[in-house]
């Protein structure tokens, strides 16, 4: 794939994954904030507004803020800033760009999250059957699940006409 082409894939992919993650903020925290939970499809779909402070599953959230910023803003920021990069100038396989990519503007949507609510990041969506659920996460979170997901199926895939 030609360079520009590659620069172009990347700044849709991401311009996409990042514009989807912040317009649904936006409308969870205009909707969701103050209000009782949402569901759909008998209960297989919650929505409800929360803050996270931490990482995963908020792990982190009782840390310093200079342990958070370090680990939560400074590193993450490197890490997408070189896959950008890597994925506009270097990686020439599509599928990949458009899979390392979304997971980059998931990430950056929640950088960016972290950035302006002091650490806080805004999750409202939980999915589950009964008591299994996910925890309450967001549309950046989403694309970086199903980027590790189609990688982690991609090399099994690979590996397994690799050994054929």
């Amino acid at each position: 794939m030609k360079r520009k082409k590659q620069l172009i894939l990347t700044l849709i992919v991401l311009l996409v994954n990042y514009s989807l993650d912040r317009i649904t903020k936006i409308l969870a925290t205009t909707y969701l904030t103050g209000k009782d939970q949402l569901s759909f499809f008998y209960n297989t779909v919650i929505l409800k507004y929360t803050e996270n402070t931490g990482a995963f599953l908020s792990l982190g959230s009782d840390w310093p803020d200079s342990v958070k910023y370090i680990l939560f803003i400074i590193l993450p920021i490197l890490v997408c800033l070189y896959g950008l990069y890597y994925c506009a100038f270097k990686l020439t396989d599509k599928k990949m760009i458009i899979v390392f990519v979304s997971m980059i503007g998931g990430g950056l949507g929640n950088l960016i999250d972290r950035l302006l609510n002091d650490f806080a990041v805004v999750d409202f969506l939980n999915f589950g059957i009964g008591r299994l659920r996910t925890g309450i996460l967001n549309v950046a979170d989403i694309s970086v699940t199903f980027g590790v997901i189609f990688l982690i199926i991609d090399q099994l895939v690979r590996s397994r006409s690799k050994a054929n």
